[in-house]
């Protein structure tokens, strides 16, 4: 039922985003007599604010051509270097790169939201890395006969892209993945994974919640879990290539982030009209472009998402040393060398200072040199992975740990063959 009054919604929002978008083109149109008055500019952008919160949005492309290092521009080549049914792996390089840069895998949330909401974060390490990314799938178009996909699949597509890579490969997780990357990281280091990662960087992460909770964090534990899932979860309908499949629908968890900020992205749409009035052009697109994105969403698994709010968020598992995969138990003591770095943003409203930190207390056998912590002020949540701060002030320090560690472990691997 859900799903159905949601495809009724967007059929008449679709059509009044087509009308607004006619409407505002005639107010705008030279050859409409009042075309050049205040009031037809006023109109014309109210019109188009409306037609662009309303219109309907695909999946984005991450549409990277070119990367800039040392101030040349380099072109840069994407290619699906895995496909698996619930995530591919995505590949970028580019010319300017030496044989021996370190190769990144970023672990892009499966929250709601594309990969492409990583699209700055990908740019920026370009710079210096030959960079993968998971692509996780739209629940919805996943037949059903793929299967199930819950939080033990998560880290096993995590070690898999990992396996892919090869040894000496990094890895960074941003928000929700700190979790099952984390994890994914013990499991291997238990096994003595030659694969496991040499640096694991962990942004804005959920690791132990208990931390300065916050209002995404209360609202997971203020409901039973049956809550979530009668009220949350719905079946996909017969005109998606996953019909039939339980999911959480990307409109609700969208619903409830706008819902929890609803003030703010009012104040950001008002400015938009006011950017358009005044014929701001590049500061209305730059709005725009967000919500392009933000606004793109897609479904995830039900089990997935309950086990997440589970283990993540209501009985802290993975803190508390009482995560299980696959029949057994994760002991995070079993990372001693793969190098930590945790980064927070101090205005951060989803996951609160201290919640990622956590990773470095929960690790008693790793190396107090190769654990690090980096507090980035007055950044919020996404402005730890995206914008001026994340290129100018946080991604120095990711790099720099980044390089730090794999010449090390570049050095250590020619003495080993040496030896």
């Amino acid at each position: 039922m859900l799903y159905k009054i949601h495809e009724i919604q967007r059929s008449f929002l679709n059509a009044g985003s087509a009308m607004a978008s006619l409407t505002s083109e005639l107010f705008s149109d030279p050859r409409y007599p009042l075309a050049n008055t205040g009031f037809s500019q006023m109109m014309a952008s109210a019109l188009d604010v409306f037609a662009h919160a309303a219109a309907p949005r695909a999946k984005p492309a991450f549409g990277i051509k070119t990367v800039t290092v040392d101030g040349h521009a380099h072109a840069v080549s994407e290619t699906t270097a895995v496909t698996r049914p619930f995530g591919d792996l995505k590949k970028f390089t580019h010319t300017g790169l030496p044989e021996d840069a370190p190769r990144l895998l970023i672990v892009a949330p499966m929250s709601g939201h594309y990969a492409t909401l990583l699209r700055g974060t990908v740019e920026r390490m370009l710079e210096r890395c030959v960079v993968y990314i998971t692509d996780w799938a739209d629940a919805k178009y996943v037949p059903l006969e793929e299967g199930s996909f819950n939080l033990d699949d998560y880290i096993d597509y995590i070690v898999g892209f990992l396996e892919y890579i090869g040894p000496g490969a990094h890895a960074m997780a941003v928000c929700q993945p700190s979790v099952p990357t984390f994890a994914a990281t013990a499991v291997m280091a238990k096994a003595g994974h030659p694969c496991r990662p040499v640096t694991l960087t962990m942004m804005g992460g959920p690791i132990d919640t208990r931390e300065s909770p916050t209002a995404v964090n209360d609202h997971a534990i203020t409901k039973p879990y049956v809550w979530f899932k009668h009220n949350v979860i719905t079946t996909v309908p017969q005109n998606y290539p996953g019909a039939g499949r339980q999911v959480y629908p990307g409109f609700v968890q969208l619903a409830s982030f706008m819902s929890m900020n609803l003030g703010s992205h009012m104040m950001s749409h008002y400015g938009l009209f006011k950017h358009m009035v005044q014929g701001d052009g590049e500061s209305a697109d730059a709005t725009k472009k967000f919500y392009d994105e933000y606004r793109a969403v897609c479904d995830m698994t039900a089990e997935f998402y309950l086990q997440t709010v589970d283990v993540v968020f209501q009985t802290h598992a993975l803190p508390k040393g009482e995560l299980v995969h696959r029949g057994t138990a994760v002991d995070l003591g079993d990372i001693t060398d793969t190098a930590i770095l945790c980064i927070e943003g101090e205005r951060d409203d989803i996951s609160g200072i201290g919640q990622t930190k956590a990773a470095l207390k929960v690790t008693p056998n790793l190396p107090e040199k190769l654990k690090k912590y980096h507090l980035a002020p007055e950044v919020g949540h996404y402005g730890i992975f995206n914008g001026t701060r994340w290129r100018t002030s946080i991604a120095p320090v990711v790099d720099e740990w980044v390089l730090r560690h794999d010449r090390l472990a570049k050095k250590r691997k020619n003495l080993s063959v040496v030896a």
